[in-house]
Parts: C-alpha cells; structure tokens; sequence
C-alpha cells in the first residue's frame, strides 16, 4: 500500500513517519500473544508504524508479528516505520548501544527506524529495570542527558537506526539538547502523553518552532493500568461532548478523538487489540472535523494527567514539574 501523500510527517532529518501508528503497551498480566496478533491485524488493515519499546517486555512477539507480515508479502520491510524506546537504566553512554542491540536481538530486524529515549528519568544502571532500595523506593542516577543523546547519535552514524528523537520531555529538557555543543542531530519528535483532556497546545507549539514533531500516546485515555493510573480518573471515550460530535458525525468517538489530534498536526498512537477497533482507529482519513467542533473539543482541555507517576516526583529530572 503506498503511502497517502497526507498520511505521513516529514520529520527534520528527512525521513518520514506515518501518522497513525498502532500501540503495543499493555498491562502485565494481558498475554504477551496479543501483541502478536494485535500487530499482524495492524499490518492487514494498513498500519505502517508500529510503537513499541524494551520495557513493554513484547518485542519477540512484535517483532515475529512484523517479519511474518513481511514474509507473506503483506508488506516490505521499508513500508513498516518501527519505533523503539531506549528504557530509563541504559542512559549511560555505555549502556545505550547495548540496549538498542537487544531490541534488535528481540525483534530480529537489522535496523529500527526510530529510537527515543523512553523518559529524561533515569534509574540505577544494570540487569533490574526497576531497581529499588531495602525500603522499595526507586534507585535513581543522574547522567547528562546531553552524554546520553550523543550515544543515541553514534547509533545513528552506525545505521543501527534511521531517526532518534525523544518522549516525556519538557521544553528545558528538549532545549538542553538542542543547544549542546556539538549538536549533530536534532530529536526528531517527542512522544508524550496527549488527548482532549491534555492537548499540549504550549508544547506543541514550541515544538513547531524548533520542526520536532509531537508525537502523542494515550490519545483515547489510557489502558486503566492501575499500577500508573489512578482508577478514579474520567473515561475518555465516554466524555458527553465528543459522544455528541461523533454521533452527529456517525463516527466512532475514538475516530473524533483521533481526528483532532490529526489536523492539529500530532502524529496519534493508538492501541487496542480488538480487530474490528484496530480497523476503525485507522478510517481517520475520509472526514474532517469542522472548526466549531476543532473549537468545542479544545475547550475540554483540564491539562489532566493519565500517567501520573507520583512515585518519581522527587526525581531531579521528573518533567512535569513545568507547565510544559
């Protein structure tokens, strides 16, 4: 299927990006199968961007999905835009090779189109990817992102992937890197949290002046994982006034709340394992949102918060600190 001229984002390093992509988090306990079978559906109906990462623990399942997928000629390996996310106990310059060369062990493919740094917090180096102290809190570390950024550029240069960019900064974590000396590339995008109810207008915005893309997760609310999100939180897709747009519109209200992110110029990261869900999340394309309902559905922005993570608040480099 070839790519429509409107369905990807040119990013600052010439490469370009699809801008819907399929999810492949989900709770420990959800079979790791799933995301097998959730990509392969994925890959049928015409998803081109899959976003996954090391700590999601899914990648051989992820990346067997995709080598099937491109062994029975659904699709080539260049049509398929891979994202990878650097976890928070390889930030050190040594460790950031190693970690990238596992995913790629994990998944069995010669190259990643996209790798980010998963979060600017970072965790105690070695084999636990949660380390903790005799009274369970978390062992943090403190490298220079800066140091962390030029390993991720050396697997650039190495070909190991194609684009490297961010996820969970704030404006002074992307501006540090951008202003480094000896800069070679700049992120191409940062990932972050992003829906009705968080629509990053201010980060966007900043973003757009320095051409990274906001690359938005979360975009239907989240997978109620308790372990991250407080149970209490509203259900997005129940929110009344997207229910009404979509209905006036005959559309889902996960397809109103994708398609706005969209002509804002986000690129939106879906997830569900359902096919016939899988399917609908991509039919995004053949509508439009009017402005008056563009206008109505910014008007639901709280600036609220799914992925809370209130255990890592007194981290030095907890990113949500800043208004953005």
């Amino acid at each position: 299927m070839a790519l429509k001229e409107d369905s990807y984002v040119l990013l600052n390093d010439g490469n370009k990006m699809p801008r819907v992509g399929f999810g492949t988090y989900a709770p420990q306990e959800v079979s790791k199968s799933l995301a097998e079978e959730g990509v392969k559906v994925a890959l049928e109906v015409g998803y081109r961007h899959i976003d996954c990462a090391l700590i999601y623990g899914n990648e051989v399942e992820v990346g067997r999905a995709i080598r099937e997928k491109i062994a029975d000629g659904t699709v080539k390996r260049e049509d398929v835009f891979y994202t990878s996310k650097l976890w928070s106990t390889f930030h050190t310059p040594d460790q950031v090779r190693t970690a990238l060369e596992k995913s790629l062990k994990d998944l069995q493919l010669d190259y990643i189109d996209l790798y980010i740094i998963h979060s600017p917090i970072e965790l105690k180096p070695g084999n636990d990817l949660f380390p903790t102290d005799e009274n369970g809190k978390l062992i943090y570390h403190n490298t220079d992102l800066r140091d962390t950024w030029k390993a991720l550029e050396a697997c650039k240069d190495a070909g190991l992937v194609k684009s490297i960019g961010v996820s969970n900064f704030n404006k002074r974590q992307i501006e540090l890197i951008l202003n480094m000396p000896g800069l070679k590339y700049k992120p191409v995008c940062n990932q972050v949290e992003c829906h009705i109810y968080l629509n990053q207008g201010k980060l966007q915005e900043f973003l757009k002046s320095q051409d990274i893309v906001l690359v938005g997760y979360s975009v239907l609310g989240s997978s109620r994982d308790e372990k991250w999100i407080d149970p209490n939180s509203p259900v997005l897709l129940e929110d009344p006034v997207l229910k009404e747009i979509a209905e006036k519109l005959g559309r889902t209200t996960a397809q109103v709340a994708m398609r706005y992110l969209l002509q804002r110029g986000i690129v939106v990261l879906a997830k569900s394992y359902t096919p016939t869900r899988i399917k609908q999340n991509l039919q995004i394309y053949d509508f439009q949102l009017s402005e008056e309902d563009m206008k109505t559905l910014d008007g639901l922005n709280k600036n609220m918060r799914y992925l809370q993570t209130p255990q890592w608040q007194d981290h030095p480099k907890y990113p949500f600190h800043d208004e953005y």
